[in-house]
């Protein structure tokens, strides 16, 4: 009985986290075309932004496609999306702490690369057990 509750906890933290991660990257990332939540161009690193081609703007625009796919990417392929967004999510807590600000947002985006992580191992054990 324990062993089939466990199944069934594990089958549900799937579901949950691979809706979560397909649906918030994909909201973030048509977010960069439509800037309802917030000024995104903020949330740049210049040394990134110095990096990069075009305007802070541009650049965020490419991170809004970038964001779109890798949610379409965890809806298909969660063991392969997961990753994906874990690394993207690294990426993001550098540029943030290397701004010397938004820290809070750094923390809350590594408790989601935590999550994005747990939704990789949980769908490598999905494969495994369909194989």
């Amino acid at each position: 009985m324990a062993l089939q509750t466990t199944a069934i906890g594990a089958d549900s933290a799937f579901r949950l986290l691979r809706t979560v991660f397909t649906i918030a990257p994909i909201a973030f990332g048509l977010d960069k075309f439509l800037e309802l939540l917030t000024d995104w161009d903020k949330y740049l690193a210049p040394w990134i932004d110095d990096l990069v081609p075009g305007s802070a703007h541009q650049a965020m625009l490419g991170v809004g496609v970038i964001e779109i796919v890798a949610g379409i990417v965890v809806a298909v392929a969660p063991r392969f999306g997961g990753p994906l967004v874990a690394v993207w999510l690294a990426g993001i807590i550098v540029n943030l702490v290397t701004m010397g600000e938004f820290y809070d947002v750094a923390l809350r985006d590594f408790g989601l690369l935590v999550a994005a992580v747990a939704l990789t191992l949980l769908a490598w054990d999905r494969h495994k057990a369909s194989v």
